[in-house]
């Protein structure tokens, strides 16, 4: 029974793997300036979805800031646009951490326009962006992904630091009813 199920874990981690290509990493930590992402979907209508692997080393605030369909016509319009980004990797993907989220339509003042965009606050780890859709036309896409360090705990913050502050108030206080006095 358990080689039974082993084996169809395989075939079930094959069968979804096949339908998701890895497009590229982005790296530790991407930034506006290395989290650039971008696919030809070529001239077929097909099914895609792209993953784009990306790692970080402490708790970050990622942006997507943009991943968008310029459609020249309507035959060049991803039905079913979807992006989101999922913990783990996509030979093991864990759940999912941010989406997912509908393209929209129309955007900068361009109606033949689809975009997603979205962000969270994500520990260390790997992860990956996933973007999905059904190529119509000429379709492709473009965007970008990129990180910022969440700020660690204030020095002095919380009950000692308020305990602190009271204290210091209070010697004030003291202090100025003496000079009045």
């Amino acid at each position: 029974m358990k080689k039974l199920l082993l084996a169809a874990a395989a075939l079930l981690a094959l069968t979804a793997s096949s339908n998701a290509a890895i497009i590229a990493s982005l790296g530790l930590d991407p930034t506006s300036a290395t989290g650039n992402f971008s696919n030809s979907l070529g001239t077929s209508t097909a099914a895609f979805t792209d993953d784009y692997t990306f790692s970080l080393d402490r708790l970050m605030s990622i942006t997507i800031a943009s991943a968008i369909n310029v459609f020249p016509s309507a035959s060049d319009f991803i039905t079913g646009f979807t992006g989101e980004v999922i913990s783990g990797t996509p030979a093991l993907p864990g759940s999912v951490v941010l989406g997912p989220d509908t393209a929209q339509l129309g955007c900068l003042g361009t109606l033949q326009c689809q975009f997603l965009a979205g962000s969270a606050i994500l520990p260390a780890g790997d992860y990956f962006l996933q973007i999905s859709g059904t190529a119509n036309g000429s379709s492709g896409y473009g965007g970008n992904l990129a990180t910022v360090a969440v700020p660690g705990p204030i020095v002095g913050a919380g009950l000692p630091g308020l305990l602190a502050g009271f204290s210091m108030l209070g010697v004030w206080w003291k202090r100025r009813r003496q000079v009045a006095a």
